[in-house]
Order: C-alpha cells, then structure tokens, then sequence
C-alpha cells in the first residue's frame, strides 16, 4: 500500500516482455515469498539476494485497533484517544514500509553498481513526454550507449511497444491500482531484463508527481520532466518531486510560442526547492536542447565507471 494515497501497489502488478508475451504476474503472497529467498546467490537476479535482516513486517502488532471493553463507558474523549492509537500505528507502519523500500533499494544500487550499471528514474506527471524523449535519446544516442528501458504504467503494454519499435530491450511492469514503482517491482524487471554490464537502464516511472518522490529504487539520479504545456508553478506545487531530482528537464519548448509559460519563473521555482537542481530545456519533438541533455547523460556515464572502479 502507498503511505501517502493508500493505493495497493502489491496486488495485481504484472511485469510484462513484450518480445514473448511472458506475463509474471506479482502477487502479496509472492511478494512476501520473495523477500523470504534464503540467501542464494543468484548473481543475475538483484531481487533474490534477501537475508533475514529485515523483519518481513512480523513486528507489526497484529490486535484490533480499537479495545472493545464494553464494560467501560464511551465517553466523548475516547474518539480523540483512538484516533491517537491509531495514527500512531499508522505512523508505525509508514516508516516500515519505507525502511524496507530502502534497504531493497540499497540492493539494487549494489547489484547496478558492480555490473557498471546506470540507472536513471524518470519522473513527471502524465503526458510530459516522458516516452517520446526516450525513444528520440535511444535513436540519436543508442550507438553509443547500450540503453534498455522498464516501462512503468498501470495499464497496456504500449509504452514498451514504443520502445521497443526503436531496437532497445524494453520491459513493461504494470502497476494495476498502484500509483509508482518501487525498489521490489525494479529488482524483478532487472530480473528478467538481464541488463549488460556497462549499460544504462532508464526507469519510465509511472505518471505522478507525488508519490515516486518518496520510493528510491536504487537509481543513480531522478530525472523530472516538466512540461511547458503545464504550467510554471509545478516545482512549488509538488516540491517533494523537484527536491528529490537532480535535473530537470524543461519539455516542449516548441510550443513556447504559442503558450504563456513564464520559463525563468519556472526555473527560479525549481531552484527555491532545490539549489542544486540542473535545468535543460529541451523539446523531444524538434530535437532543441537535447544535445545538452545526451551530455549531461554521457557524464553520468563517466561518472558510473570512476565510481565503480574507486
């Protein structure tokens, strides 16, 4: 369940090759069997390698929320007094959901880190142009860069198709009612994406603003694209988003002429958030501006082999 929206991503995802049609649906039930692998070490698989060191969620309190002594009386104080226990076992479960998010996240940084593996997260809300981007980066850049992509999306396996159109490897993980991707759903796309060593692997991530914020899925860099078509206030409206990423990209600058978006409005938005944040404006339809992107892309692949081999 998502802490923040209370969405099930764990029941009804399904990750999906879209090559051979191979549907491996996930499961609560499988999920928990999966972190309960013994220790096998499986070098191709970032996901099996769960020890025990994390305690599968056992140490939740498993009673009722609520005491139903009926020989006390209600009050008008005890709604206020329940609802304390409550958020408190709420607060309770938020921070181990997330502490077992990052420890698998940890994981998928080790396993991407000692094959020479990029893995970038892209974040942005719906119709950003998260897709078109990546097909325009593979065609111009995938001489020189071996790129695979996991598509994430609740539904369909067309972004993957598109992906795919363009020769890359692509896996599509569908999240069913699920708001994001998280570090379990990336450790099984790697699983059957069998990524090589020295690649990059772009992580499509599913369209929303708020939630991917809080998931590391053991990724090098959030990359957020923001559109110019919505609006430039977005950085201050979801500024968890825009604090978590490392650059931003500015999409659709060939529809500048036609809108009223303030860009150095925006960009000072997203630097109040964030000070370190980069910003590159780019239009994945024309082809303006990714030239910086492909080299910012190009450094982060320098920057993955010098820390691989320190």
């Amino acid at each position: 369940m998502c802490i923040t929206c209370g969405c099930s991503n764990a029941d009804g995802v399904v990750i999906t090759d879209p090559v051979t049609g191979k549907q491996t649906p996930t499961t609560l039930s499988d999920q928990h069997a999966h972190s309960h692998a013994h220790d096998h070490d499986h070098d191709h698989e970032p996901g099996h390698d769960h020890d025990h060191e994390h305690g599968h969620g056992h140490s939740l309190d498993h009673s009722h929320a609520y005491d139903h002594d009926h020989a006390q009386p209600h009050t008008h104080d005890q709604p206020a007094a329940l609802h304390a226990r409550v958020h408190g076992k709420t607060i309770a479960l938020e921070a181990e959901l997330l502490a077992k998010n990052q420890l698998l996240a940890e994981r998928n940084r080790g396993w991407l880190a000692g094959r020479e593996i990029l893995a970038l997260n892209l974040v942005s809300s719906p119709g950003s142009g998260k897709t078109s981007l990546l097909e325009r980066t593979i065609r111009e850049v995938g001489s020189e860069l071996v790129i695979s992509v996991i598509e994430g999306d609740q539904a369909t396996l067309n972004d993957a198709e598109r992906i795919r159109a363009t020769g890359a490897p692509a896996i599509q993980i569908n999240t069913g009612t699920g708001c994001h991707l998280d570090a379990d759903m990336l450790a099984r796309g790697l699983e059957q994406l069998k990524p090589p060593v020295g690649s990059v692997v772009m992580i499509e991530n599913v369209g929303n603003l708020v939630c991917p914020a809080l998931f590391d899925l053991g990724e090098r860099a959030k990359v957020v694209i923001l559109s110019v078509t919505e609006g430039e206030d977005k950085p201050v409206k979801y500024p968890h988003m825009f604090k978590a990423a490392s650059v931003m990209l500015l999409n659709k600058i060939d529809l500048l002429p036609h809108l009223r978006f303030d860009v150095p409005r925006c960009i000072a938005y997203a630097r109040e958030v964030n000070p370190g944040i980069r910003v590159l404006q780019v239009s994945a339809q024309s082809g303006e501006g990714m030239d910086a992107w492909y080299d910012w892309l190009k450094e982060q692949v320098d920057g993955r082999v010098a820390v691989a081999q320190t």
